[in-house]
């Protein structure tokens, strides 16, 4: 298979480019090379015979169409996005633009390329679209799981902006015949996560001895997938996942934000051999809209499928907070480069968890 991967150069989309690589695949990464991007992420893979990479923005409608042009993929996963709630709050307009208008682009460039296809090469290419669980709103602590059935409702502009793109992709197949699937995930942990993120934010302010911050009480609840978990989830809906329809990607761990900062703080006095790092906990004012809780019900991926998550989540931080501790080299430059250090909740940032 030829994938053609939107966002390779992400969190999630190097562990999919990482992953398909190793299984055999060829590899067509697009990545415009935001501030979240990182091609360090994939250097082990960048001289591969079955890599490629295209800087490009799926904004870019001619671009797109001039790209599936050349490669002419036998599949497109679509994981370009921004995707951090604190910016969606303070500039929505980039959400917009990447999230609706970029998915626009791509399902138009994607449909008329479909259309020059003919015989099994039209009749195996897909096109799957990746989202998040937050398009499903906010749980209570008695809430039943989502499901594939759950009713979006988003409350924040990232949210709402995933939940557009996730409509305008499922519309693309039910009114043009155009053959997607799509799968909502949990919150994904790992190696290469960039430092505005919870665990690798609460790793590197404590390895700084600085203010761990938490939103409000830390009671904000969210079920945990490992990134390479994640991943190979991701490749099977690609490849079995039934058209048309959605498939819920979660790690069964569900934690409270505070558990899991508690969690990183004894790892870390583990690690540096003094402590408590508890100490450094400060709650901070909560985020506008702050959903409650998230958790996902995976039996379908589960039952039809045939995924369940292989990582644990103990053994899954202890490896990821490991990691951020022997790979200082690949994520100092993103703080210091391109953060202040306010801004990264290395200070006083009113934005943070």
């Amino acid at each position: 298979m030829k994938l053609l991967v939107t966002g390779g150069a992400g969190f999630i989309g190097s562990a999919v480019v990482r992953t398909a690589i190793a299984d055999g695949r060829e590899i067509i990464n697009v990545d415009k090379l935001t501030y979240a991007s990182n091609l360090k992420s994939i250097s082990s893979v960048a001289h591969n015979p079955l890599y490629q990479f295209e800087k490009a923005d799926i904004c870019s409608a001619g671009t797109m169409v001039k790209l599936l042009a050349k490669h002419r993929p036998d599949a497109i996963m679509h994981l370009a996005a921004e995707s951090h709630v604190d910016r969606s709050i303070d500039r929505p307009s980039k959400f917009i633009q990447t999230n609706i208008v970029g998915t626009y682009q791509l399902l138009e460039a994607a449909l008329n390329y479909f259309n020059t296809l003919d015989g099994e090469k039209r009749e195996n290419f897909r096109f799957h679209h990746v989202s998040t669980d937050e398009v499903f709103g906010s749980l209570s602590m008695h809430d039943p799981a989502f499901t594939p059935e759950t009713r979006y409702a988003p409350r924040s502009p990232y949210s709402a902006s995933k939940a557009a793109s996730d409509h305008l992709a499922l519309s693309w197949f039910h009114t043009y015949g155009f053959p997607v699937v799509l799968s909502n995930c949990s919150n994904n942990y790992g190696p290469y996560q960039f430092p505005e993120k919870l665990i690798p934010l609460i790793v590197i302010s404590a390895l700084n001895k600085r203010p761990l911050p938490v939103y409000g009480k830390g009671e904000n609840v969210r079920d945990w997938l490992h990134v390479d978990d994640h991943a190979v989830a991701l490749l099977k809906v690609l490849d079995y996942g039934k058209l048309g329809e959605s498939y819920l990607i979660g790690g069964d761990a569900e934690r409270s934000n505070l558990d899991v900062v508690r969690a990183i703080c004894s790892l870390m006095d583990e690690a540096q051999g003094f402590g408590p790092h508890e100490e450094l906990i400060t709650f901070v004012t909560d985020r506008p809209g702050h959903d409650h809780r998230y958790a996902i019900d995976a039996s379908k991926i589960r039952n039809q499928l045939g995924w369940r998550p292989s990582v644990g989540f103990e053994e899954g931080l202890t490896q990821t907070v490991q990691w951020y501790l022997a790979n200082q080299a690949w994520w100092q430059p993103l703080v210091k480069e391109r953060y202040s250090g306010e801004r990264m909740g290395l200070g006083t940032s009113k934005r943070t968890v």
